[in-house]
């Protein structure tokens, strides 16, 4: 039977790990110290660095095995790229046939050093996604131990439903939907995502929350976050945050950078706050507008 497994509420995400030069003693260390911090979910997929950050985290992974315990381990699947490492893929696709998801977990455990995923997210929804065959395929995967839980990324509330019915079928749920969401990017809280996760029980995680870095150049939104940031004495990704905790979805939050202190950040804006006068100013500099 498949048991839930609680994210942490920041998650860590190694999407640039093959960008951040750390031996694998310096991985090693790092994840200690994020374990030590309380964050224990660790966010990966299988495209990430042309295929090569899974194999990198298991590595450093590798040194002290018995670490597996203490983390999560969240990855995705679904896309396919053109590849250098993986010469097989010749083509920039979605491919969700049950040899694809099949091969593509397997080759996540090896690259992994890991016995099973703690939850396997489908990366982005596709037109050609059989949600019969996926439920089938992912009841195969959740039956052989190989995954504890699955999710999606990406999907919006009419791709979810669609799955999520063909998964109820076989007896699971998707638990997770990892979405885009910043003080610059809110489409998912205006075309109702958000609402509708909520309104089905799903945890949602957040990629992207600074934008990318945009959220520290110049524009109408940077203007308010920082005003609000000065206001309060600290940092505009401390903002930024606290607007996506501000929201009521109880958001999981992932931080992309090799910087252990933008970490901290995000921890420390846990218990923090906006009044909804500033959560509103910067909502409507997203929107270019008033509110109605």
């Amino acid at each position: 039977m498949m048991h839930s497994v609680e994210m942490s509420k920041v998650v860590q995400g190694f999407w640039r790990l093959n960008t951040w030069q750390y031996s694998k003693a310096e991985l090693n260390r790092y994840l200690h110290e994020l374990i030590d911090l309380g964050v224990t979910t660790m966010d990966h997929a299988d495209i990430y660095g042309d295929y090569t950050c899974e194999s990198i985290f298991g590595d450093a992974l590798s040194l002290k095995p018995a670490l597996r315990k203490q983390m999560q381990i969240v990855t995705k699947c679904g896309i396919v790229l053109r590849s250098k490492t993986m010469p097989q893929f010749d083509f920039h696709k979605y491919d969700y046939s049950k040899a694809h998801i099949e091969a593509s977990v397997e080759r996540s455990l090896k690259m992994l050093q890991v016995d099973s995923i703690d939850l396997l997210l489908l990366h982005r929804p596709s037109p050609l996604l059989d949600t019969e065959v996926v439920a089938d395929t992912l009841k195969g995967l959740q039956q052989k131990g190989v995954v504890q839980q699955f999710g999606v990324s990406n999907f919006k509330a009419h791709q979810f439903d669609a799955l999520n019915q063909a998964m109820q079928r076989v007896g699971l749920d998707l638990k997770y939907n990892q979405v885009e969401l910043s003080p610059l990017t809110i489409e998912n809280i205006e075309d109702g995502t958000l609402n509708h996760m909520k309104t089905n029980a799903v945890d949602i995680m957040a990629w992207s929350p600074l934008a990318g870095g945009d959220l520290f150049k110049t524009g109408k939104v940077q203007t308010v976050l920082n005003a609000i940031a000065h206001q309060y004495d600290t940092s505009v990704d401390d903002i930024a945050y606290r607007f996506i905790n501000h929201l009521p979805y109880q958001i999981h939050p992932i931080v992309g950078s090799k910087n252990i202190e933008r970490t901290k950040v995000a921890l420390s804006s846990l218990d923090k706050y906006l009044t909804d006068n500033e959560w509103f100013m910067i909502y409507t500099a997203a929107l270019g507008r008033d509110i109605l």
